[in-house]
């Protein structure tokens, strides 16, 4: 009975070990499709408190989601109008303007003229010039190059698909998203319900304050990308400060990376104006601590009630664990725990 017994054990054990797997697995090969849900009810949280205060203006809530949905995609729709030419033509200027400094140039001037910026012991020109010009004429790497291309275009693809997934998911959350409350308060035992619901509303509410906040802080950022870049000579400015924006909505992280990104872009861009690219790094570094002394602990403090260390820590837990997706929704979950440790732990604490 003992060696039955053990069997039968180390048979559940091993089913249990391999239930395991399978579902790790089937999670990773649906990382994609849950990043997509994740981030559309984000969004929807994040909007909803636009679609309340419509509905406390008598409009049903239907037409609500339709109005707010319509601004969106309007403004989505005019933002990438607005930049799409503007970056082919500033592009096309590059382009045509690089060409013309080229040929007022011999290639051994050209050379010269990078050589001078770096000293020769630490960085020879002439011999990384060689070696690239090696590496694209070898028929061996014309296979790399081309897949290369390939896996840039299905990249863009993959993004605008996703991007439509996300505001069709977005869409229909916003729709029923009280259906959804409703039925997940349900699950709660009757007598928790109540305290329950306000419990959720609150995080629910925080969330769409949060996601309100960032977009406004985002916005600001790429505003005065576009200014400053404008002014100081970068190239492509409309392009890098729509970067800019996009990268300042990842809390704290993402400020950062946007800004290396540019200033690197605007040194491979510019190598014979050192002085545009450090002014660039300069203002980005200013910026930076201004926003995170200045505008992001107002932000956060009025939107989520979080103090500035544990918005650092989950920030960067939360990009560590999920990477995007986990520095977006990090914030909110931190100020959830904080909201339940608050309303829940704390007084049953005191009644002990």
């Amino acid at each position: 009975m003992r060696i039955h017994g053990a069997f039968r054990l180390g048979l559940f054990g091993g089913l249990g070990v391999l239930a395991a797997v399978l579902i790790g697995t089937a999670l990773g090969e649906l990382s994609t499709i849950l990043t997509y849900v994740g981030v559309a009810l984000f969004l929807a949280l994040g909007l909803d408190p636009v679609v309340a205060f419509l509905e406390a203006r008598r409009v049903p809530r239907p037409a609500a989601v339709a109005i707010v949905m319509v601004a969106v995609l309007a403004a989505f729709v005019g933002v990438v109008f607005a930049i799409v030419p503007t970056i082919v033509s500033q592009t096309t200027d590059l382009v045509n303007n690089l060409a013309t400094y080229l040929q007022s140039l011999t290639a051994q001037q050209f050379v010269d003229n990078l050589q001078s910026l770096v000293p020769k012991n630490v960085f020879n020109v002439q011999d990384a010039l060689n070696t690239v010009i090696g590496f694209l004429t070898d028929p061996k790497n014309i296979v790399t190059i081309g897949g290369g291309v390939l896996a840039v275009g299905v990249a863009i693809t993959n993004g605008v698909t996703g991007t439509i997934i996300v505001l069709i998911l977005t869409l229909y959350f916003m729709a029923s998203l009280k259906s959804m409350k409703s039925g997940l308060y349900q699950l709660v035992p009757k007598s928790s319900r109540s305290e329950f619901a306000r419990l959720a509303d609150a995080i629910s509410a925080s969330v769409g304050r949060y996601v309100i906040g960032q977009v406004a802080l985002a916005l600001l950022n790429g505003v005065l990308s576009f200014i400053v870049l404008s002014i100081v000579g970068a190239q492509l400015p409309a392009f890098f400060a729509f970067l800019a924006f996009i990268g300042a909505l990842i809390p704290l992280v993402g400020t950062v990376g946007a800004a290396a990104v540019i200033v690197c872009a605007q040194v491979a861009l510019l190598p014979l104006s050192p002085a545009t690219w450090i002014s660039i790094a300069v203002w980005y570094l200013i910026y930076m601590q201004v926003e995170a002394y200045v505008f992001s602990p107002r932000v956060m403090r009025q939107a989520v009630k979080v103090p500035g260390v544990i918005v650092i820590i989950s920030a960067l837990v939360g990009g560590t664990l999920l990477g995007v997706l986990g520095a977006l929704i990090a914030v909110p979950v931190a100020a959830a725990v904080l909201l339940i440790v608050r309303e829940v732990v704390i007084p049953r604490q005191n009644e002990r």
